[in-house]
């Protein structure tokens, strides 16, 4: 069975950091495009990373500079590494995988398999 399984999320301050993880099962994530998104309550989800194949990047302009992507070939995961976070940064963040040859940015109609989300919570 092909999934995403993210995880991660959690409460922390101001200006706080955390890890999210959007674990591969079923599939070989190395030819994928994954995606990260996020939807914030009362909001439409929104895209915040994404990493090619190729392992390009891209980073929404509200993200840059504070947020990271990365691959683990070997875990077959994607880590989105959120720093300096702020509490406009609360939100559930999913990953999602490409229809399959494209390249970053990709928008939430070209992404299938969306993982069930993980809770991220900036407060003071």
């Amino acid at each position: 069975q092909v999934q995403l399984v993210e995880s991660g999320g959690g409460s922390v301050q101001p200006g706080g950091s955390l890890r999210l993880s959007c674990e591969a099962r079923g599939f070989n994530l190395d030819y994928s495009v994954i995606a990260w998104f996020r939807q914030a309550p009362g909001k439409e989800r929104e895209a915040v990373s994404c990493i090619s194949y190729t392992d390009g990047t891209y980073y929404a302009e509200f993200v840059k500079g504070r947020f990271a992507i990365s691959r683990d070939h070997s875990k077959n995961s994607v880590y989105l590494e959120m720093n300096s976070l702020q509490a406009e940064d609360t939100a559930v963040y999913y990953c999602a995988k490409d229809l399959g040859g494209l390249s970053c940015p990709v928008g939430e109609r070209n992404l299938e398999h969306w993982g069930q989300g993980t809770l991220v919570t900036v407060s003071s």
